[in-house]
Order: C-alpha cells, then structure tokens, then sequence
C-alpha cells in the first residue's frame, strides 16, 4: 500500500517538473522558438485554439518566426491574438506570411526574466513538498488505521524524502539551465 501512495506522489512530483518545463519553454530567451507562441490563443470559430493548430510556425533564423496560417482569413486574427499576448512582439504581415522578429533582449529585462524563472521553480518546489506532505498524510493514516507498523510508516516516509530530494534536485538543474539560456548574449 505505501508503494502505491509513492508512486502515485511521484507520478504527481514529475507533472508539476513537466508543468515547470513547459512554463520555461514559453519564456522568451532572446531566441526564437515556435513554443513561445504556445500560450497564445486565436478565436476559430468561437473557440480559443493554439496558433500552432492554425498555422505552420518554423524558425527560420535564429532571431524569427514565420507563422503560415492554414486559412488566410486567419491572418488577421493571429496577428490580433499576438498583439494582445505578453510576448511584446509585433507582427509584420505579407498577406500570407506573418514575421515575428525577436529583438535582442536588455540586461533589465534579463535579470526581470531570472527573478520569473526563480519565481516559477520555487512555486514549483512548493507543489512537490503540498504532495510530500499529502502522501505523508496517507501513510500516517493506514499507521492510525492497523494497515501498516509503525516501521513501515516510517520507512514510507523517508522514502517520500528521498522522492522529493531527487525532484528538487531536478527542479534546480531545470531553473539553472533556464538561467544561462535567459544570460546568454
């Protein structure tokens, strides 16, 4: 049973890491990458849809994007959902194609994009230690309720240490490889 209650906090420990990697992949670094336009949302037809489920989205060059809408109705609508995103982008359209160039980033705005990424894995932290402690509240309570000893309890719990050790180890080496990509000229 207490192997059961580990793995199933573990399984819960991984989506929040996998939630923090995704939450890095959409912070703009002063490169172009298509994921930066993962949050962005465009109304087709009434429903909120990702950009890249509308359009082809390639990166060129290292400083741009190029958007192809599928429909060119859409055009006008993507260059909208892009304006009102917090990318702070500006859209250059063709008529067929839009360009996102991304402009190189200032020291501020480098050391403002640190403080969010060390803002964004400590909350993440804060999500596996809320598991740790549920999972430690299940295994106390098969210990109240006979199921297990006392020595198991414990065991179960430091093994639920261990689990949240190697995630927080995990969540640092993310945010310090996040950290020199966002410092890098």
């Amino acid at each position: 049973m207490v192997k059961d209650i580990l793995s199933s906090q573990e399984d819960r420990m991984k989506k929040s890491l996998d939630s923090l990697k995704q939450e890095y992949a959409s912070l703009r670094a002063g490169r172009a990458m298509p994921s930066l336009l993962d949050k962005v949302m465009v109304d087709y037809y009434g429903t909120p849809t990702p950009v890249n489920q509308l359009a082809k989205v390639t990166v060129p060059e290292p400083r741009m994007i190029t958007i192809q809408p599928w429909e060119k109705t859409l055009l006008k609508d993507i260059e909208k959902a892009i304006m009102k995103s917090d990318l702070g982008l500006s859209p250059n359209s063709d008529g067929t194609t839009i360009r996102l160039a991304i402009p190189q980033l200032t020291q501020e705005r480098r050391k403002e994009l640190v403080k969010t990424v060390n803002k964004k894995a400590e909350d993440t932290k804060v999500a596996v230690r809320n598991v740790r402690r549920d999972g430690n509240d299940s295994i106390k309570k098969l210990e109240k309720s006979k199921q297990i000893t006392e020595d198991e309890s414990k065991k179960g719990q430091e093994d639920m240490q261990k689990l949240v050790d190697k995630y927080i180890k995990l969540i640092d080496s993310t945010k310090a490889a996040k950290e020199k990509e966002v410092m890098e000229v």
